[in-house]
Protein backbone atom coordinates (compact mmCIF):
# COMPACT_ATOMS: atom_id res chain seq x y z
CA UNK A 1 0.00 0.00 0.00
CA UNK A 2 1.94 2.99 -1.33
CA UNK A 3 0.67 5.74 0.31
CA UNK A 4 2.38 9.86 0.34
CA UNK A 5 4.05 10.64 3.44
CA UNK A 6 2.49 14.03 3.41
CA UNK A 7 -1.03 12.00 3.39
CA UNK A 8 0.18 9.86 6.44
CA UNK A 9 1.37 13.02 8.01
CA UNK A 10 -2.44 14.66 8.10
CA UNK A 11 -3.58 11.40 8.71
CA UNK A 12 -1.45 11.02 12.44
CA UNK A 13 -2.09 15.17 12.82
CA UNK A 14 -5.63 14.77 12.76
CA UNK A 15 -5.32 11.60 14.64
CA UNK A 16 -5.19 12.70 18.84
CA UNK A 17 -3.22 10.38 20.21
CA UNK A 18 -4.92 10.55 24.19
CA UNK A 19 -8.12 9.88 22.61
CA UNK A 20 -7.17 6.94 20.41
CA UNK A 21 -4.57 5.32 23.16
CA UNK A 22 -7.65 6.51 25.96
CA UNK A 23 -9.50 3.50 24.73
CA UNK A 24 -7.47 0.99 25.63
CA UNK A 25 -5.71 2.22 28.91
CA UNK A 26 -6.45 5.20 31.42
CA UNK A 27 -4.82 7.97 31.22
CA UNK A 28 -3.94 10.91 33.53
CA UNK A 29 -2.47 14.52 32.42
CA UNK A 30 0.99 14.48 33.22
CA UNK A 31 1.78 18.57 32.24
CA UNK A 32 1.01 18.99 28.72
CA UNK A 33 1.76 15.25 28.11
CA UNK A 34 -0.21 12.23 29.64
CA UNK A 35 0.69 9.13 31.44
CA UNK A 36 -1.01 5.72 32.21
CA UNK A 37 -0.32 2.22 32.91
CA UNK A 38 1.26 0.48 29.61
CA UNK A 39 -1.55 -1.63 27.49
CA UNK A 40 1.37 -4.02 26.21
CA UNK A 41 2.92 -5.21 29.71
CA UNK A 42 1.13 -5.63 33.00
CA UNK A 43 2.32 -2.99 35.37
CA UNK A 44 1.15 -0.98 37.90
CA UNK A 45 3.32 1.77 38.56
CA UNK A 46 2.52 4.39 35.34
CA UNK A 47 5.52 4.52 32.94
CA UNK A 48 3.74 4.40 29.75
CA UNK A 49 3.36 8.24 28.45
CA UNK A 50 1.32 9.73 25.10
CA UNK A 51 2.38 12.79 23.32
CA UNK A 52 0.81 15.08 20.77
CA UNK A 53 2.45 13.16 18.12
CA UNK A 54 3.91 9.24 19.81
CA UNK A 55 3.82 7.42 22.32
CA UNK A 56 6.43 5.85 24.40
CA UNK A 57 7.05 2.97 27.73
CA UNK A 58 9.92 3.58 29.55
CA UNK A 59 8.87 -0.10 31.03
CA UNK A 60 9.43 -2.44 27.97
CA UNK A 61 10.51 0.36 25.48
CA UNK A 62 6.80 0.36 23.16
CA UNK A 63 6.86 3.31 20.72
CA UNK A 64 5.36 4.45 17.93
CA UNK A 65 2.60 7.00 16.74
CA UNK A 66 -1.40 6.08 16.10
CA UNK A 67 -1.04 3.94 13.31
CA UNK A 68 1.49 1.36 14.81
CA UNK A 69 -0.52 1.98 18.08
CA UNK A 70 -3.25 0.49 16.21
CA UNK A 71 -1.25 -2.11 14.33
CA UNK A 72 0.25 -3.47 17.60
CA UNK A 73 -2.81 -2.63 20.12
CA UNK A 74 -5.50 -4.48 17.95
CA UNK A 75 -3.53 -6.85 15.93
CA UNK A 76 -4.47 -4.73 12.45
CA UNK A 77 -2.57 -4.38 9.47
CA UNK A 78 -0.61 -1.42 8.05
CA UNK A 79 -3.79 -0.92 5.42
CA UNK A 80 -6.51 -1.72 8.24
CA UNK A 81 -5.22 0.33 10.11
CA UNK A 82 -4.98 3.43 7.89
CA UNK A 83 -8.40 2.83 6.53
CA UNK A 84 -9.95 2.77 10.24
CA UNK A 85 -8.06 6.20 11.16
CA UNK A 86 -8.72 7.90 7.99
CA UNK A 87 -12.50 6.81 8.71
CA UNK A 88 -12.46 8.39 12.16
CA UNK A 89 -10.56 11.44 10.88
CA UNK A 90 -12.69 12.43 7.63
CA UNK A 91 -9.89 11.61 5.63
CA UNK A 92 -10.40 9.61 2.21
CA UNK A 93 -7.48 7.32 1.29
CA UNK A 94 -5.88 7.90 -2.24
CA UNK A 95 -6.08 5.34 -4.22
CA UNK A 96 -2.28 4.69 -5.92
CA UNK A 97 -2.05 4.75 -9.09
CA UNK A 98 0.84 3.51 -11.53
CA UNK A 99 1.61 7.62 -11.31
CA UNK A 100 1.67 7.82 -7.54
CA UNK A 101 3.87 4.75 -7.54
CA UNK A 102 6.34 6.16 -9.80
CA UNK A 103 6.07 9.39 -7.80
CA UNK A 104 6.61 7.33 -4.34
CA UNK A 105 9.36 5.30 -5.92
CA UNK A 106 11.62 8.50 -7.23
CA UNK A 107 10.89 10.37 -3.74
CA UNK A 108 12.15 7.44 -1.93
CA UNK A 109 14.97 7.83 -4.64
CA UNK A 110 15.80 11.20 -4.05
CA UNK A 111 15.85 11.09 0.18
CA UNK A 112 19.27 8.06 -0.80
CA UNK A 113 20.41 10.55 -3.20
CA UNK A 114 19.96 13.90 -1.20
CA UNK A 115 21.82 11.54 2.18
CA UNK A 116 24.66 10.34 -0.33
CA UNK A 117 24.90 14.24 -0.95
CA UNK A 118 24.99 15.39 2.04
CA UNK A 119 27.68 12.69 3.19
CA UNK A 120 29.80 13.75 0.20
CA UNK A 121 29.73 17.16 1.54
CA UNK A 122 30.79 16.35 4.53
CA UNK A 123 33.92 14.05 3.52
CA UNK A 124 35.20 17.02 1.55
CA UNK A 125 35.06 19.25 4.91
CA UNK A 126 38.07 17.20 6.29
CA UNK A 127 39.85 17.20 2.93
CA UNK A 128 42.75 19.86 2.24
CA UNK A 129 40.53 21.80 -0.06
CA UNK A 130 38.00 21.73 2.82
CA UNK A 131 40.25 23.67 5.54
CA UNK A 132 39.61 26.84 5.11
CA UNK A 133 35.56 26.27 5.67
CA UNK A 134 36.73 23.71 8.86
CA UNK A 135 39.00 26.92 10.21
CA UNK A 136 35.91 29.16 10.00
CA UNK A 137 33.45 26.68 11.66
CA UNK A 138 36.45 26.56 14.31
CA UNK A 139 36.47 30.44 14.82
CA UNK A 140 32.86 30.12 15.46
CA UNK A 141 33.19 28.13 18.28
CA UNK A 142 32.07 24.93 16.92
CA UNK A 143 33.64 21.87 18.42
CA UNK A 144 34.24 18.66 15.94
CA UNK A 145 31.37 16.49 17.96
CA UNK A 146 28.91 19.24 16.71
CA UNK A 147 30.28 19.37 13.22
CA UNK A 148 29.86 15.95 12.88
CA UNK A 149 26.04 15.71 14.38
CA UNK A 150 25.02 18.82 11.89
CA UNK A 151 26.78 17.23 8.98
CA UNK A 152 27.98 20.28 7.87
CA UNK A 153 30.28 20.38 4.92
CA UNK A 154 31.91 22.01 1.81
CA UNK A 155 30.68 22.53 -1.42
CA UNK A 156 34.07 22.78 -3.73
CA UNK A 157 34.50 25.53 -6.62
CA UNK A 158 34.77 23.32 -9.51
CA UNK A 159 32.74 22.36 -11.89
CA UNK A 160 31.52 18.82 -11.89
CA UNK A 161 32.37 17.76 -8.33
CA UNK A 162 28.95 16.78 -6.96
CA UNK A 163 28.17 14.70 -9.90
CA UNK A 164 31.64 12.91 -9.52
CA UNK A 165 31.17 12.37 -6.09
CA UNK A 166 28.35 10.73 -6.45
CA UNK A 167 29.01 8.88 -9.65
CA UNK A 168 29.97 5.42 -7.51
CA UNK A 169 26.61 5.50 -6.17
CA UNK A 170 24.49 4.92 -9.13
CA UNK A 171 23.02 8.00 -9.07
CA UNK A 172 22.07 9.90 -12.56
CA UNK A 173 22.30 13.68 -13.74
CA UNK A 174 18.76 13.84 -13.99
CA UNK A 175 18.45 12.79 -10.39
CA UNK A 176 20.95 15.72 -9.46
CA UNK A 177 19.00 18.01 -11.34
CA UNK A 178 15.40 17.15 -9.66
CA UNK A 179 17.34 16.87 -6.29
CA UNK A 180 18.19 20.34 -7.14
CA UNK A 181 22.20 19.66 -6.91
CA UNK A 182 22.30 20.61 -10.10
CA UNK A 183 21.31 23.38 -12.35
CA UNK A 184 20.09 22.25 -15.74
CA UNK A 185 22.63 24.17 -18.67
CA UNK A 186 21.18 26.22 -20.81
CA UNK A 187 21.92 26.73 -25.06
CA UNK A 188 23.75 23.06 -24.95
CA UNK A 189 25.84 24.18 -22.09
CA UNK A 190 26.52 21.23 -20.01
CA UNK A 191 24.81 21.31 -16.37
CA UNK A 192 26.52 22.80 -13.37
CA UNK A 193 26.58 22.63 -9.88
CA UNK A 194 23.92 24.69 -7.87
CA UNK A 195 26.55 24.89 -4.59
CA UNK A 196 30.07 25.96 -4.82
CA UNK A 197 32.62 27.21 -2.90
CA UNK A 198 30.09 26.97 0.19
CA UNK A 199 30.27 25.77 3.87
CA UNK A 200 27.55 23.55 3.65
CA UNK A 201 23.66 22.68 6.20
CA UNK A 202 22.02 20.40 5.55
CA UNK A 203 18.80 20.81 6.26
CA UNK A 204 16.31 18.04 7.63
CA UNK A 205 12.81 16.79 7.84
CA UNK A 206 11.11 16.55 10.88
CA UNK A 207 11.77 12.31 10.68
CA UNK A 208 15.35 13.37 10.18
CA UNK A 209 15.69 13.31 6.39
CA UNK A 210 17.90 15.23 4.25
CA UNK A 211 15.84 17.53 2.05
CA UNK A 212 17.74 20.00 0.89
CA UNK A 213 20.79 22.21 1.58
CA UNK A 214 21.66 25.74 2.88
CA UNK A 215 25.09 27.39 1.45
CA UNK A 216 27.12 29.95 3.12
CA UNK A 217 29.99 31.63 1.43
CA UNK A 218 33.23 32.44 3.33
CA UNK A 219 33.99 35.68 3.22
CA UNK A 220 32.11 38.96 2.11
CA UNK A 221 30.24 37.67 -1.20
CA UNK A 222 26.59 38.33 -2.14
CA UNK A 223 24.37 36.35 -1.35
CA UNK A 224 25.43 35.11 1.94
CA UNK A 225 23.32 32.05 2.08
CA UNK A 226 22.16 30.68 -0.84
CA UNK A 227 19.11 27.51 -0.20
CA UNK A 228 18.13 24.95 -2.43
CA UNK A 229 15.82 25.13 -4.83
CA UNK A 230 11.86 23.89 -4.17
CA UNK A 231 12.00 20.31 -5.41
CA UNK A 232 9.44 17.43 -5.19
CA UNK A 233 11.23 17.04 -1.45
CA UNK A 234 11.78 20.43 -0.26
CA UNK A 235 8.91 23.60 0.08
CA UNK A 236 10.69 26.48 2.34
CA UNK A 237 7.91 27.63 3.47
CA UNK A 238 7.26 24.40 5.38
CA UNK A 239 10.98 23.35 7.17
CA UNK A 240 12.55 24.87 9.82
CA UNK A 241 16.20 23.92 9.85
CA UNK A 242 17.03 21.71 13.28
CA UNK A 243 13.61 20.59 13.75
CA UNK A 244 14.38 17.05 13.76
CA UNK A 245 16.56 17.69 16.71
CA UNK A 246 14.29 19.95 18.67
CA UNK A 247 11.38 17.45 18.77
CA UNK A 248 13.98 15.11 20.74
CA UNK A 249 14.87 18.13 22.86
CA UNK A 250 11.53 19.08 23.03
CA UNK A 251 10.77 15.06 24.75
CA UNK A 252 13.50 15.67 26.84
CA UNK A 253 11.77 18.63 28.27
CA UNK A 254 13.98 21.42 26.54
CA UNK A 255 12.17 25.24 25.32
CA UNK A 256 11.05 25.59 21.46
CA UNK A 257 12.89 28.48 20.59
CA UNK A 258 12.66 30.13 17.06
CA UNK A 259 16.22 32.05 16.35
CA UNK A 260 17.10 33.68 12.91
CA UNK A 261 20.11 31.56 11.54
CA UNK A 262 21.66 28.00 10.57
CA UNK A 263 24.53 28.77 13.27
CA UNK A 264 22.89 30.54 15.88
CA UNK A 265 20.37 26.90 15.82
CA UNK A 266 24.12 25.14 15.97
CA UNK A 267 25.92 26.81 18.88
CA UNK A 268 22.76 27.09 20.84
CA UNK A 269 22.00 22.96 20.30
CA UNK A 270 26.24 22.93 21.11
CA UNK A 271 25.63 25.14 24.47
CA UNK A 272 22.79 22.31 25.66
CA UNK A 273 19.75 24.47 24.32
CA UNK A 274 18.63 21.45 21.98
CA UNK A 275 14.86 22.69 21.22
CA UNK A 276 16.52 25.43 18.92
CA UNK A 277 15.18 25.75 15.00
CA UNK A 278 15.41 28.87 12.41
CA UNK A 279 13.30 29.41 9.86
CA UNK A 280 15.08 29.16 6.49
CA UNK A 281 16.42 32.45 5.65
CA UNK A 282 12.82 33.95 5.29
CA UNK A 283 10.05 35.25 8.30
CA UNK A 284 8.24 32.85 9.81
CA UNK A 285 5.23 31.16 7.99
CA UNK A 286 1.83 30.36 9.24
CA UNK A 287 2.59 26.56 8.04
CA UNK A 288 6.38 26.67 10.48
CA UNK A 289 3.82 27.91 13.22
CA UNK A 290 2.56 24.80 12.93
CA UNK A 291 5.43 22.30 13.25
CA UNK A 292 6.24 24.55 16.13
CA UNK A 293 2.99 24.08 17.84
CA UNK A 294 3.05 20.29 17.39
CA UNK A 295 6.59 20.13 19.52
CA UNK A 296 5.20 22.47 21.67
CA UNK A 297 2.01 24.61 23.28
CA UNK A 298 4.16 27.58 24.08
CA UNK A 299 7.56 28.10 21.61
CA UNK A 300 9.91 31.24 22.21
CA UNK A 301 10.05 33.67 19.36
CA UNK A 302 13.73 35.25 19.60
CA UNK A 303 14.11 38.76 18.12
CA UNK A 304 17.52 40.61 17.65
CA UNK A 305 17.04 43.62 20.37
CA UNK A 306 17.05 46.62 17.52
CA UNK A 307 14.41 48.23 15.27
CA UNK A 308 14.74 45.71 12.69
CA UNK A 309 14.15 42.79 15.39
CA UNK A 310 11.19 44.83 16.74
CA UNK A 311 9.55 45.24 13.18
CA UNK A 312 10.36 41.09 13.07
CA UNK A 313 8.60 40.74 16.36
CA UNK A 314 5.21 42.89 15.48
CA UNK A 315 5.24 40.46 11.92
CA UNK A 316 5.31 37.72 14.01
CA UNK A 317 2.71 38.77 15.97
CA UNK A 318 0.60 39.39 13.25
CA UNK A 319 0.76 36.62 11.79
CA UNK A 320 0.32 34.16 14.59
CA UNK A 321 -2.94 35.68 16.54
CA UNK A 322 -5.26 34.74 14.33
CA UNK A 323 -3.89 31.35 14.91
CA UNK A 324 -3.28 30.93 18.50
CA UNK A 325 -6.06 29.77 21.06
CA UNK A 326 -6.22 28.77 24.43
CA UNK A 327 -4.37 25.67 24.38
CA UNK A 328 -0.89 27.05 21.88
CA UNK A 329 -0.04 30.57 21.96
CA UNK A 330 3.73 31.83 22.01
CA UNK A 331 6.32 33.77 24.24
CA UNK A 332 8.54 36.59 22.41
CA UNK A 333 12.09 37.04 23.60
CA UNK A 334 14.06 39.85 22.91
CA UNK A 335 17.96 39.71 22.89
CA UNK A 336 20.97 42.24 23.57
CA UNK A 337 21.30 44.64 21.29
CA UNK A 338 24.34 43.87 18.93
CA UNK A 339 23.99 39.94 20.16
CA UNK A 340 22.83 36.89 18.34
CA UNK A 341 22.34 33.85 20.45
CA UNK A 342 25.88 32.65 18.81
CA UNK A 343 27.64 35.66 20.07
CA UNK A 344 25.67 35.73 23.10
CA UNK A 345 26.79 31.68 24.12
CA UNK A 346 30.36 32.51 22.90
CA UNK A 347 31.09 35.34 25.37
CA UNK A 348 28.75 35.08 28.20
CA UNK A 349 28.31 30.99 28.34
CA UNK A 350 24.58 29.31 28.27
CA UNK A 351 23.48 31.37 31.77
CA UNK A 352 23.25 34.48 28.91
CA UNK A 353 20.54 32.79 26.69
CA UNK A 354 18.87 31.12 29.41
CA UNK A 355 18.50 34.52 31.06
CA UNK A 356 16.82 35.77 27.63
CA UNK A 357 14.82 32.61 27.59
CA UNK A 358 13.62 33.38 31.55
CA UNK A 359 12.47 37.18 30.37
CA UNK A 360 10.27 35.96 27.18
CA UNK A 361 7.01 37.81 27.58
CA UNK A 362 4.14 35.96 27.10
CA UNK A 363 2.25 37.11 23.83
CA UNK A 364 -0.78 39.03 25.89
CA UNK A 365 1.70 41.19 27.73
CA UNK A 366 4.42 41.32 24.48
CA UNK A 367 1.54 42.77 22.00
CA UNK A 368 0.91 46.17 23.33
CA UNK A 369 4.38 47.67 22.72
CA UNK A 370 5.15 45.76 19.64
CA UNK A 371 1.91 47.76 18.47
CA UNK A 372 1.77 51.22 20.21
CA UNK A 373 5.23 51.56 19.30
CA UNK A 374 6.32 54.71 17.21
CA UNK A 375 2.33 55.57 17.18
CA UNK A 376 1.69 58.67 18.18
CA UNK A 377 -1.01 59.58 20.95
CA UNK A 378 -0.77 62.82 21.47
CA UNK A 379 -4.22 63.83 19.92
CA UNK A 380 -7.64 62.71 20.46
CA UNK A 381 -7.61 61.49 16.97
CA UNK A 382 -4.44 59.90 17.34
CA UNK A 383 -5.51 57.99 20.57
CA UNK A 384 -8.81 57.21 18.65
CA UNK A 385 -6.84 55.74 15.94
CA UNK A 386 -4.75 53.75 18.34
CA UNK A 387 -7.30 52.19 20.40
CA UNK A 388 -9.09 51.50 16.79
CA UNK A 389 -5.60 49.84 15.77
CA UNK A 390 -5.43 47.66 19.18
CA UNK A 391 -9.45 46.31 18.90
CA UNK A 392 -8.57 45.49 15.62
CA UNK A 393 -5.93 43.27 16.26
CA UNK A 394 -7.42 41.65 19.09
CA UNK A 395 -10.22 41.08 16.44
CA UNK A 396 -8.25 38.75 14.36
CA UNK A 397 -8.37 35.97 17.17
CA UNK A 398 -10.17 32.80 15.71
CA UNK A 399 -11.29 32.03 19.22
CA UNK A 400 -14.14 34.42 20.87
CA UNK A 401 -13.17 33.77 24.01
CA UNK A 402 -9.66 34.49 23.82
CA UNK A 403 -10.38 37.59 21.66
CA UNK A 404 -12.22 39.05 24.34
CA UNK A 405 -9.79 38.50 26.58
CA UNK A 406 -6.85 40.19 24.61
CA UNK A 407 -9.13 42.89 23.93
CA UNK A 408 -10.12 43.67 27.46
CA UNK A 409 -6.15 43.13 28.52
CA UNK A 410 -4.89 45.65 25.30
CA UNK A 411 -7.77 48.34 26.06
CA UNK A 412 -6.80 48.43 29.98
CA UNK A 413 -3.36 49.27 29.13
CA UNK A 414 -4.28 51.95 26.04
CA UNK A 415 -6.96 53.48 29.48
CA UNK A 416 -3.96 53.37 32.11
CA UNK A 417 -1.21 54.90 29.27
CA UNK A 418 -3.83 57.63 28.46
CA UNK A 419 -4.37 58.81 31.93
CA UNK A 420 -1.27 59.94 32.95
CA UNK A 421 1.49 60.76 30.12
CA UNK A 422 5.32 60.48 30.95
CA UNK A 423 6.04 64.04 32.77
CA UNK A 424 2.56 64.79 32.72
CA UNK A 425 -0.35 65.11 35.72
CA UNK A 426 -3.22 63.73 36.19
CA UNK A 427 -6.40 64.96 35.39
CA UNK A 428 -8.16 67.42 37.53
CA UNK A 429 -11.34 66.07 39.38
CA UNK A 430 -14.68 66.98 37.85
CA UNK A 431 -15.51 68.04 40.94
CA UNK A 432 -14.34 68.08 45.23
CA UNK A 433 -13.92 64.97 46.18
CA UNK A 434 -16.29 62.97 48.47
CA UNK A 435 -15.36 61.16 51.36
CA UNK A 436 -14.25 57.31 50.18
CA UNK A 437 -16.25 54.68 50.56
CA UNK A 438 -14.99 51.20 50.84
CA UNK A 439 -16.16 49.59 47.14
CA UNK A 440 -15.15 45.91 48.19
CA UNK A 441 -17.92 44.86 49.68
CA UNK A 442 -20.23 46.98 47.38
CA UNK A 443 -18.28 45.48 44.49
CA UNK A 444 -18.94 41.90 46.01
CA UNK A 445 -22.80 42.81 46.66
CA UNK A 446 -23.58 43.94 43.20
CA UNK A 447 -21.52 40.71 41.83
CA UNK A 448 -23.97 38.87 44.31
CA UNK A 449 -27.19 40.43 42.93
CA UNK A 450 -25.71 39.29 39.40
CA UNK A 451 -25.38 35.91 39.87
CA UNK A 452 -28.54 35.75 41.50
CA UNK A 453 -30.36 36.78 38.32
CA UNK A 454 -28.29 34.22 36.20
CA UNK A 455 -29.27 31.36 38.71
CA UNK A 456 -32.86 31.68 38.83
CA UNK A 457 -33.05 32.29 35.01
CA UNK A 458 -30.16 30.53 33.57
CA UNK A 459 -31.64 31.43 29.86
CA UNK A 460 -30.09 34.63 29.62
CA UNK A 461 -26.43 32.91 29.37
CA UNK A 462 -26.71 32.73 26.15
CA UNK A 463 -26.91 36.46 25.51
CA UNK A 464 -24.44 36.88 28.45
CA UNK A 465 -22.06 34.43 28.51
CA UNK A 466 -18.98 36.30 26.77
CA UNK A 467 -20.35 39.50 28.74
CA UNK A 468 -19.64 37.87 32.49
CA UNK A 469 -16.22 36.60 30.78
CA UNK A 470 -15.01 40.53 30.73
CA UNK A 471 -16.04 41.54 34.60
CA UNK A 472 -12.89 41.88 36.88
CA UNK A 473 -14.86 40.29 39.86
CA UNK A 474 -13.93 39.93 43.16
CA UNK A 475 -12.01 36.76 44.64
CA UNK A 476 -14.11 34.58 46.28
CA UNK A 477 -17.62 33.21 46.08
CA UNK A 478 -18.12 35.41 43.14
CA UNK A 479 -15.15 34.20 40.67
CA UNK A 480 -15.70 30.55 41.69
CA UNK A 481 -19.17 30.83 40.18
CA UNK A 482 -18.43 32.24 37.03
CA UNK A 483 -15.85 30.33 36.70
CA UNK A 484 -18.07 26.85 37.12
CA UNK A 485 -20.50 28.67 35.28
CA UNK A 486 -18.94 28.98 32.31
CA UNK A 487 -17.69 25.41 32.24
CA UNK A 488 -21.75 24.49 31.93
CA UNK A 489 -22.35 23.08 28.40
CA UNK A 490 -25.03 25.23 27.97
CA UNK A 491 -25.84 23.63 24.53
CA UNK A 492 -26.47 20.12 25.73
CA UNK A 493 -28.84 20.43 29.00
CA UNK A 494 -31.97 22.59 29.62
CA UNK A 495 -31.81 25.94 30.48
CA UNK A 496 -33.56 25.53 34.12
CA UNK A 497 -32.57 26.71 37.35
CA UNK A 498 -32.25 23.27 38.53
CA UNK A 499 -29.73 21.90 35.95
CA UNK A 500 -27.51 24.54 36.75
CA UNK A 501 -27.67 24.62 40.24
CA UNK A 502 -27.29 20.68 39.96
CA UNK A 503 -24.49 21.38 37.51
CA UNK A 504 -22.82 24.02 40.03
CA UNK A 505 -22.63 21.56 42.86
CA UNK A 506 -20.47 19.06 40.84
CA UNK A 507 -17.86 21.70 41.06
CA UNK A 508 -17.84 22.00 44.71
CA UNK A 509 -19.18 25.57 44.49
CA UNK A 510 -22.67 25.03 46.94
CA UNK A 511 -21.15 27.44 49.09
CA UNK A 512 -21.19 30.38 46.27
CA UNK A 513 -24.66 29.33 45.43
CA UNK A 514 -25.94 29.52 48.47
CA UNK A 515 -23.91 33.20 48.83
CA UNK A 516 -25.43 34.39 46.09
CA UNK A 517 -29.39 33.40 47.07
CA UNK A 518 -29.67 34.48 50.27
CA UNK A 519 -32.65 36.56 50.37
CA UNK A 520 -31.54 39.76 51.78
CA UNK A 521 -31.70 42.40 49.33
CA UNK A 522 -31.95 40.29 46.00
CA UNK A 523 -33.96 42.67 42.80
CA UNK A 524 -37.15 41.93 41.60
CA UNK A 525 -35.05 40.43 38.86
CA UNK A 526 -33.73 37.63 41.00
CA UNK A 527 -37.65 36.07 41.70
CA UNK A 528 -38.41 33.13 39.75
CA UNK A 529 -41.39 34.98 38.61
CA UNK A 530 -39.30 37.71 36.90
CA UNK A 531 -40.46 38.55 33.63
CA UNK A 532 -37.91 38.19 30.68
CA UNK A 533 -37.95 41.53 29.74
CA UNK A 534 -37.49 42.56 33.78
CA UNK A 535 -34.62 39.64 33.93
CA UNK A 536 -32.41 41.40 30.94
CA UNK A 537 -32.86 44.86 32.38
CA UNK A 538 -31.52 43.71 35.81
CA UNK A 539 -28.81 41.84 34.54
CA UNK A 540 -27.68 44.49 32.47
CA UNK A 541 -27.92 47.21 35.37
CA UNK A 542 -25.65 44.87 38.05
CA UNK A 543 -23.37 44.10 35.33
CA UNK A 544 -22.53 47.60 34.08
CA UNK A 545 -22.05 48.76 37.39
CA UNK A 546 -19.10 46.29 38.05
CA UNK A 547 -17.97 47.49 34.64
CA UNK A 548 -15.08 50.04 35.07
CA UNK A 549 -14.92 53.74 33.60
CA UNK A 550 -12.85 53.14 30.90
CA UNK A 551 -14.80 49.98 29.71
CA UNK A 552 -18.09 51.86 30.07
CA UNK A 553 -16.89 54.44 28.03
CA UNK A 554 -16.57 52.02 25.34
CA UNK A 555 -19.53 50.05 25.55
CA UNK A 556 -21.48 53.57 25.61
CA UNK A 557 -19.87 54.31 22.01
CA UNK A 558 -20.92 50.70 20.89
CA UNK A 559 -24.33 51.27 22.01
CA UNK A 560 -24.27 54.82 20.46
CA UNK A 561 -23.80 53.17 17.15
CA UNK A 562 -25.78 50.47 17.09
CA UNK A 563 -28.87 52.33 18.05
CA UNK A 564 -27.60 54.44 15.21
CA UNK A 565 -27.14 51.18 12.89
CA UNK A 566 -30.26 49.26 14.17
CA UNK A 567 -32.37 52.11 15.58
CA UNK A 568 -33.84 49.45 17.57
CA UNK A 569 -35.93 49.97 20.83
CA UNK A 570 -33.33 47.36 22.77
CA UNK A 571 -30.52 49.57 21.79
CA UNK A 572 -32.10 52.23 22.87
CA UNK A 573 -32.58 51.06 26.02
CA UNK A 574 -28.60 49.67 26.71
CA UNK A 575 -27.79 53.05 25.58
CA UNK A 576 -29.68 54.46 28.58
CA UNK A 577 -28.69 52.25 31.11
CA UNK A 578 -24.53 52.25 30.16
CA UNK A 579 -25.33 56.29 30.35
CA UNK A 580 -26.96 55.86 33.64
CA UNK A 581 -24.10 53.57 34.63
CA UNK A 582 -21.47 55.95 33.35
CA UNK A 583 -23.14 59.11 35.09
CA UNK A 584 -23.26 56.95 38.09
CA UNK A 585 -19.34 56.38 38.45
CA UNK A 586 -18.73 59.84 37.62
CA UNK A 587 -21.03 61.23 40.64
CA UNK A 588 -18.52 58.98 43.13
CA UNK A 589 -22.22 57.21 43.36
CA UNK A 590 -20.10 53.42 42.50
CA UNK A 591 -20.23 52.62 45.88
CA UNK A 592 -23.52 53.81 47.26
CA UNK A 593 -26.17 52.08 45.52
CA UNK A 594 -25.61 48.59 46.58
CA UNK A 595 -29.31 48.15 48.77
CA UNK A 596 -30.94 51.03 46.86
CA UNK A 597 -30.80 48.54 43.13
CA UNK A 598 -32.12 46.14 45.39
CA UNK A 599 -35.84 45.42 45.76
Amino acid sequence: MALSPAFLDELRARTPLPGLIGRKTRLLKSGRNWKGCCPFHGEKTPSFYVYDDHFHCFGCGAHGDAISFLMRAEGAAFPEAVERLAAEAGLEVPKPSAQDAARERRARDLHAVMAAAAEAYHRRLFLPEGRPALDYLRRRGLKEQTIRDFLLGWAPGGRGAIAADLRGEDITEDQLIEAGLLREGEGGEPSRDFFFSRVMFPIRDRRGRVIAFGGRILGDGQPKYVNSPETPLFRKRLGLYGLDLAREGAFRGATVVAVEGYMDVIALHQAGFTGAVAPLGTALTPEQLEELWRISPEPVLCFDGDAAGARAAARAAELALPLISTERTLRLATLPAGEDPDTLTAKRGPAAFQGVLDAARPMSDALFGLITEGRPSATPEQRAALRNRLAGVAGTITDKSLAAEYRRVLLDRFFAASRIKPGGRPPPPRRPARPVIEAGPVRAERARMMFAIILRHPWILSQVEEAIGLLDLPEGPAAQLRAAILAWPVAAEPLDSEGLIAHLAKYGVEDAVAWALMPTGLPLAARPEALPGEVEEGFWHFFLRLRGEAELIEDQQEARQTLAETNDASAQRRLILVTEALDAIRRGEAASGAAGDAA
